[in-house]
């Protein structure tokens, strides 16, 4: 089995590098500003670890500040990525605590891990009911997008969860995983997860996808998401869209897995998500384009509401068009 994605060790946060898999390497965190640069180089990623890491880093700060400054370092933590609201509600439990000193505020985000362990599987559960509902006989072959596993989470998975769960169960027959350009999470994080509980799986360019669905050869889709908003919108790793729209052609289900945390009924629509546009230069590689060449790079994209068949959580099943 791989390693926990985040812990609390001593006086400080040990992360599984996510930037190094398949090698497995951890980083050490001991400071705000090393939180806030392993959050933005994606050593963490992931939503709910977000949420569990902005937590940790307030934690961190808390041991040598108080009041003004305290608040600022844990603005910077909840700044670090605008478009996974996990980041920000984590951050913002931890810093409540702030009145009760360190040990409460490490207490809170200590209670921010393990929530995220009991949320993901009680999804996974409600999820593989649901795609038993939905698509009938099995076993199942899934389709999925990016990373929403234990990776991303802290130790069982949000869409992966539901495919842990189907699995254990005897219920899946194979997993289509996309490589998620332009950092490959699906090919370097997703299939090596698949691999370790041992579900059969295949890897696929993004561009293959919709075909790949077209073919017949998917069930349904599961996905991960960084936020939801109010009207049911979903943003999620970039890519997920066509995946989407490929789901409703083909007339599968297209599902979302994500923990409660994730709906944040503050933004109306996914007009209102701010979307991270990460560097260029993760697109256009090193000696393979023009230098002249410019590129776009978001990291997120968002599927409106009426595209998703439901959105599982760890307390309801949702159908925001239904």
């Amino acid at each position: 089995m791989l390693p926990p994605t985040i812990s609390w060790v001593d006086d400080h946060v040990e992360l599984l590098d996510q930037t190094a898999l398949p090698r497995l390497r951890t980083v050490s965190v001991t400071t705000v500003e090393g939180m806030v640069d392993a959050i933005r180089r994606l050593v963490v990623r992931g939503a709910p670890a977000l949420g569990v890491a902005g937590a940790m880093g307030v934690a961190l700060a808390a041991r040598t500040l108080d009041g003004d400054a305290l608040a600022d370092a844990a603005a910077r933590i909840g700044a670090a990525r605008p478009t996974a609201v996990n980041l920000s509600v984590g951050v913002r439990r931890a810093l409540a605590a702030a009145d009760g000193g360190p040990d409460a505020v490490l207490a809170a985000a200590l209670a921010v891990r393990d929530e995220d362990v009991r949320s993901c599987h009680a999804i996974g559960e409600r999820g593989a009911t649901l795609l038993r509902e939905l698509c009938g006989g099995d076993p199942l072959r899934l389709h999925t997008h990016c990373n929403a596993g234990a990776l991303a989470c802290v130790e069982w998975g949000t869409a992966l969860g539901v495919v842990r769960s189907l699995h254990e169960q005897g219920r899946v027959a194979h997993v289509v995983v996309d490589e998620t350009r332009p950092v490959l999470q699906g090919a370097r994080i997703t299939t090596v997860e698949l691999a370790a509980i041992g579900v059969p799986h295949r890897l696929v360019v993004d561009g293959a996808a919709g075909s790949i669905i077209a073919r017949g050869l998917v069930d349904a889709v599961v996905v991960g998401a960084d936020r939801i908003a109010a009207n049911g919108d979903v943003a999620n790793k970039v890519g997920t869209y066509p995946l989407a729209l490929a789901a409703a052609r083909a007339g599968i289900p297209f599902v979302v897995a994500a923990p409660e945390s994730t709906v944040d009924t503050a933004t109306p629509d996914g007009a209102a998500i701010e979307i991270e546009e990460r560097d260029a230069g993760e697109v256009l590689g090193k000696g393979l384009t023009l230098p002249a060449t410019q590129a776009w790079n978001p990291a997120f994209d968002v599927t409106p509401n009426d595209l998703v068949t439901a959105i599982v959580t760890d307390r309801r099943t949702w159908r925001p068009a239904g």
